[in-house]
């Protein structure tokens, strides 16, 4: 690292669990953020302040004035453009040292493995059960890491999978959700709202888990699943087990 990344890292290089070598090993990291929306936005500006050395982001949306409430890295002159832009122009401006690539597309099953496979690890906070089944598949596949959040109005949950590291003992995303709910028992924030610092909150932890993923450092949240409730001000953690016979990652 050169003396600018010395002094903008000190804090990480600080950390006996980073260091120089662990600041170095996030520069030449590559991570995929699969929505640029409510918990997207922390995550890109905790990986860009941290020096992820490539953030891709994937998203096919505009950024709208409904989005600004919770949307962070976005700004009222923003809206109207594409997000992976907007992202792209918020990176730029807080690390220069991050690569930002856009991806302004949905991901689908014919596109997703060839995205993913150039990256070291993946993280959603997308809306859409279908996405996530899409996303879960082809990380299992190509044995990449998934740190996954998601918010209701006031609360959340977070966890990290990566089946393939002990099959049948640890899960893999449709172990925990076999199926699709029903329409009608989804929550959607565009219908049914979302406090803002809700998806602050889980955001933050999603970038704290992927950190922790690429240092090697910590215990991970694969097999346990975090939930939130922001009404109450309380965490817990519950244990999440493998389904055995699941279609995904069953044997």
């Amino acid at each position: 690292m050169d003396k600018t990344q010395t002094e903008r890292y000190a804090r990480h290089i600080l950390l006996r669990e980073v260091g120089g070598q662990g600041q170095q090993k996030l520069l030449s990291s590559k991570v995929l953020v699969v929505g640029a929306g409510g918990l997207g936005s922390p995550v890109i500006a905790y990986l860009a302040g941290a020096g992820v050395g490539v953030i891709g982001v994937a998203d096919d949306d505009r950024v709208a004035l409904s989005n600004l409430q919770r949307q962070i890295i976005h700004g009222t002159d923003d809206v109207g453009a594409t997000k992976t832009a907007s992202a792209k122009k918020f990176t730029a401006r807080l690390n220069p040292d991050v690569v930002l690539v856009e991806h302004e597309l949905r991901l689908t099953g014919g596109n997703a493995a060839d995205i993913i496979a150039g990256y070291d690890l993946v993280v959603e906070g997308v809306d859409s059960f279908e996405t996530r089944y899409v996303l879960s598949n082809a990380c299992i596949a190509l044995k990449k890491p998934l740190v996954s959040a998601a918010v209701g109005r006031f609360d959340g949950q977070l966890s990290t999978f990566k089946p393939y590291e002990n099959p049948g003992v640890l899960p893999c995303y449709r172990c925990l959700v076999p199926e699709e709910p029903p329409r009608d028992a989804q929550v959607n924030c565009a219908e049914e709202g979302v406090l803002g610092a809700v998806t602050g909150v889980m955001g933050s932890l999603a970038a704290m888990e992927v950190l922790k993923e690429l240092l090697g450092i910590g215990d991970s949240l694969a097999g346990r699943l975090m939930i939130y409730d922001g009404l109450r001000a309380e965490f817990k953690t519950v244990k999440l087990p493998a389904d055995k016979k699941c279609s995904d990652c069953g044997q």
